[in-house]
């Protein structure tokens, strides 16, 4: 049996829960967050200030579901009351970044500077020129956009230069003997 499907999911004060047959809408400070309900088979209810998932049938799929769904709707709550954050570190000789609006322009080491949209409901910081914070209410999406930013220069296994992720261990391999 799904345990993770067992446990409950508080909702704090401030946080406006809606919930239709096949959607489930979650508003907070941070934004408005929606989830298409599809396997009918998976019921969310609000009871209490506390959602509850369930499952009608002993189907594998069907608690596997039940899990993902509790899981899904205690991110959107978090999002929604909190944030969440991803951090970037930016390692190299005169690699920096900065923001302007809603564009991120990074020198990275190319010929030329690479300029990256921020989607409009991805916030993104930059407290010192060598790291970046994103921030936003969709859990899924600001780790889609780190993983955009970080993809412009993987850090390398030889010095070590490139984006990577704050704290993010890069195994160093030996370089060439002669």
């Amino acid at each position: 049996m799904s345990r993770t499907a067992l446990r409950q999911v508080p909702v704090p004060s401030g946080v406006e829960l809606n919930i239709a047959p096949s959607s489930l809408t979650v508003k907070g400070q941070h934004g408005s967050l929606d989830m298409d309900l599809r396997p009918s088979s998976v019921k969310v209810e609000l009871d209490d200030n506390v959602v509850k998932i369930s499952h009608d049938s002993s189907i594998r799929e069907d608690r596997a579901m039940a899990g993902t769904v509790q899981a899904l709707v205690r991110n959107m709550i978090v999002g929604v009351t909190e944030q969440w954050e991803k951090r970037l570190e930016i390692r190299g000789v005169g690699y920096r970044a900065q923001v302007s609006g809603k564009k991120l322009t990074l020198q990275v080491g190319y010929s030329h500077p690479v300029e990256y949209e921020v989607p409009a409901d991805i916030e993104v910081l930059i407290p010192t020129p060598t790291e970046v914070v994103i921030k936003g209410a969709d859990r899924q999406r600001v780790g889609q956009v780190a993983a955009e930013i970080r993809g412009f220069r993987p850090p390398e296994p030889y010095k070590g230069k490139g984006i990577r992720y704050l704290n993010e261990y890069v195994r160093s391999k030996e370089g060439k003997k002669s």
